[in-house]
């Protein structure tokens, strides 16, 4: 049976999707950025992360991946944090809220309570 996928340009295309959306974010970067690593290179406590859906996949990512590397992390689920999870964050801990929309249900109500 012939292959009818023509492989490398699928993978031309996709590389070529995800050099636009660099080049998209590259121009996001500004000083929230810096202050953002300012933030967490003097954090005293622990980088939490938390997301839902899709951002919770990237958020829990991020926290292995932090942890890995010498930074005291993990995830918290958001949707578990109003149900006694929050009393994991204590002072000077930092916390990375995902948020694809930056609306999501989940993550604003945890906001007030920060």
């Amino acid at each position: 049976m012939p292959n009818t996928i023509d492989f490398q340009s699928v993978a031309l295309d996709t590389l070529k999707i995800e050099e636009q959306a660099l080049q998209v974010l590259a121009t996001q970067i500004d000083h929230r950025f810096s202050r953002a690593c300012e933030i967490m290179l003097h954090c005293k406590g622990r980088v939490i992360v938390t997301g839902m859906g899709k951002s919770g996949h990237i958020g829990r990512k991020m926290a292995a991946t932090f942890a890995s590397t010498g930074t005291p992390s993990f995830f918290m689920h958001p949707g578990e944090a109003g149900h006694g999870d929050l009393g994991m964050l204590v002072r000077g801990d930092v916390l990375i809220a995902i948020s694809n929309s930056g609306k999501s249900d989940e993550i604003m109500m945890l906001m007030p309570l920060i």
